[in-house]
């Protein structure tokens, strides 16, 4: 997962029950691999891992899908054949996060005269 100000790019497929997400390396890489189905899954997503967001569009609390949501959805449960179906149909979505500012020590440790 990206860290700081790095972005970080999903897929997300509205289902008829759920709403699903996959996370992938980039934007090109995904389309990439929509023109030539030679490049490996490996090469697109940033993990085989299918996540439901309970109907909460592409926001919201991000949930590991279960086996018979994949299978009611998809009509099958195999990670493969589902990410590539989230792929193909999912719309493609990326976000960039906020780099990390603050102060790292409010007390300054032992710092402070007393």
């Amino acid at each position: 997962m990206p860290r700081g100000n790095a972005s970080q790019s999903k897929v997300h497929y509205q289902g008829k029950e759920e709403d699903f997400i996959i996370f992938v390396d980039d934007t090109e890489s995904v389309k990439k691999w929509k023109e030539d189905r030679s490049i490996p899954l490996a090469q697109v997503v940033s993990g085989f891992k299918i996540f439901v967001t309970h109907k909460h569009g592409a926001q919201g609390v991000l949930d590991s899908a279960s086996k018979s949501t994949l299978e009611n959805e998809f009509g099958t449960s195999k990670d493969d054949d589902v990410i590539i179906k989230i792929l193909e149909k999912g719309s493609i979505q990326e976000t960039e996060n906020a780099e990390r500012q603050g102060t790292t020590n409010d007390s300054m440790g032992g710092s402070v005269a007393h």
